[in-house]
């Protein structure tokens, strides 16, 4: 259910709208279950087009006045997946942070390789 932010206006059945929101996190966990089993494979060029759908469902998160439209039941339940999001998150950064700093090693070391042969090329 889509409806217009810009008015300030919430839909007349915020019971739905508030589904919409609990789906919408229950979609973001699924995608970062699946961007954590990408990095466990190092499936990098997946975990980043999950990571672009995690983004995507993200903003229209943040596009919505969500506190306001849930109910009690809803809000737990939304601190719950959140929870898990965060979980799944810290999980891939452990991952993807050594293997970052790996490449940026490489990165950093060829690129003094090449500055050392540059500087020292005989002219012919």
């Amino acid at each position: 259910m889509k409806f217009d932010t810009s008015s300030g206006h919430l839909p007349e059945d915020n019971s739905k709208n508030g589904m919409q929101i609990i789906t919408t996190y229950e979609a973001i966990l699924a995608i970062t279950n699946q961007m954590l089993q990408a990095a466990k494979n190092s499936n990098w060029d997946e975990l980043v087009a999950l990571e672009q759908d995690c983004k995507r469902l993200t903003t229209w998160l943040m596009e919505q006045h969500t506190y306001e439209q849930l109910n009690e039941e809803e809000k737990k339940k939304k601190i719950s997946l959140i929870h898990g999001i965060l979980e799944r998150d810290a999980e891939i950064r452990n991952i993807t942070e050594p293997w970052m700093t790996r490449l940026q090693n490489k990165l950093t070391s060829y690129g003094q390789k090449r500055k050392l042969g540059q500087t020292y090329q005989t002219d012919s």
